[in-house]
């Protein structure tokens, strides 16, 4: 960040009085521009024992497997946006579920939160982020076609609550790991 959203001026970071961390603050208007990260909202849409994944129309991971998901909008709910995006990505609509998992990426500054969903019919195609979309059934998904570890280790969690019978809400971590 260089300018001020406000009036324009450069910004400088420095931590504001009062505060604990470095902020962007305007040298001008004293505006402090926070940064907070951002939430993916999606879910994990199913009908009998399959579920319903998008081959990505766009970057990153073009071409890559995916639940349908994106990042939240304003005046929206995590529920709201999940429903929506998968809407956008998938033209399906579904019935909403519970929160499933809620994954931190905190080297990229995101969140991840899945809700269960069901399919309310067999009427899906693709959006405009999505090359195609298919139902998988549970033994036949492209594990090495996933597109990002959230979506994998929410897959993962998915098979392991569904061989049990029971689905719980599951929160973890993804942290980057740096090579020697």
């Amino acid at each position: 960040m260089k300018y001020c959203s406000t009036c324009g001026d450069h910004v400088e970071q420095r931590i504001p009085q009062g505060d604990n961390r470095y902020r962007y603050v305007c040298v001008n208007c004293e505006t402090i521009h926070y940064q907070n990260p951002r939430i993916v909202a999606g879910t994990v849409p199913v009908m009998d024992d399959q579920v319903l994944l998008c081959r990505r129309a766009i970057e990153p991971r073009y071409g890559f497997w995916t639940l349908p998901a994106g990042f939240m909008e304003n005046s929206e709910t995590t529920l709201e946006a999940a429903a929506r995006e998968t809407l956008e990505e998938a033209l399906a609509t579904v019935t909403m579920g519970d929160l499933y998992t809620v994954i931190h990426v905190p080297h990229i500054d995101q969140v991840h939160m899945f809700y269960r969903a069901t399919l309310t019919s067999e009427d899906f195609g693709a959006g405009e982020e999505s090359l195609e979309t298919r139902l998988f059934a549970l033994s036949d998904i492209p594990w090495d076609e996933l597109s990002f570890p959230t979506v994998r280790r929410t897959l993962e969690l998915f098979l392991e609550d569904h061989s049990k019978g029971r689905y719980t809400v599951h929160v973890e971590d993804i942290r980057y790991q740096m090579r020697k």
